[in-house]
């Protein structure tokens, strides 16, 4: 299993470059949404910062899992919280790296063992505005699920894949309790870009 995860992380890199630089016998070159970078900072805090001190940190982060998934990569000066202005630097990060959208499989167990059939849904922080789409799969008999967003088949410079963003992570499986906390109230977050935390080594979500 360790092996087929270093894998996919390597493929994850790779799609987004091509797709977001385009390739000569490749798709069209896709584009990075459209995100006001300066304004998802402030709505962020808007959203988040509930004790009014201008950043996001401690219980605040529990309720911000996408943000506390990414801390790593967002917190520039090291104080373990987010401000506003380094939610914007990160977008603008995105941004420069012109990556459209890119390839990303997950991999999903329950008590250990694959979770086949679950639906893996990344919903965007309501933050970053209208540009960024839902994206989705589910899961095969091994676990893993290829995510994207619709694609638009009238559309022949579309592609399939994830854009860059930070997401809510919600799992799913009809016919299965799975508990609150993966879905309606999840702990899962996830931030998608080439030099994202678990993109490289492959991201797993453990359910219980």
């Amino acid at each position: 299993m360790y092996s087929r995860i270093v894998r996919f992380g390597v493929v994850v890199v790779c799609v987004g470059v091509l797709v977001g630089w385009g390739c000569s016998r490749g798709p069209s070159r896709v584009l990075p949404p459209g995100i006001d970078a300066v304004a998802a900072g402030k709505l962020a805090i808007q959203q988040y910062d509930t004790n009014g001190d201008g950043q996001i940190g401690g219980p605040e982060l529990d309720e911000a899992p996408a943000l506390k998934a990414s801390i790593k990569n967002l917190d520039a000066n090291g104080d373990k919280q987010i401000s506003g202005e380094e939610i914007t630097a990160r977008i603008e990060d995105w941004q420069t790296g012109r990556v459209g959208k890119m390839g990303l499989l997950v991999l999903v167990t329950r008590g250990g063992r694959p979770l086949e059939g679950a639906t893996v849904k990344f919903v965007p922080e309501k933050f970053l505005g209208d540009e960024i789409q839902p994206a989705e799969g589910v899961t095969d008999e091994l676990g893993y699920a290829d995510l994207s967003v619709a694609v638009d088949p009238s559309d022949p410079t579309d592609v399939r894949g994830v854009q860059c963003g930070l997401y809510r992570v919600e799992i799913t499986k009809q016919g299965a309790k799975i508990p609150a906390m993966y879905n309606t109230e999840t702990g899962f977050g996830q931030e998608v870009a080439n030099d994202a935390e678990n993109i490289q080594e492959g991201i797993e979500f453990k359910l219980r």
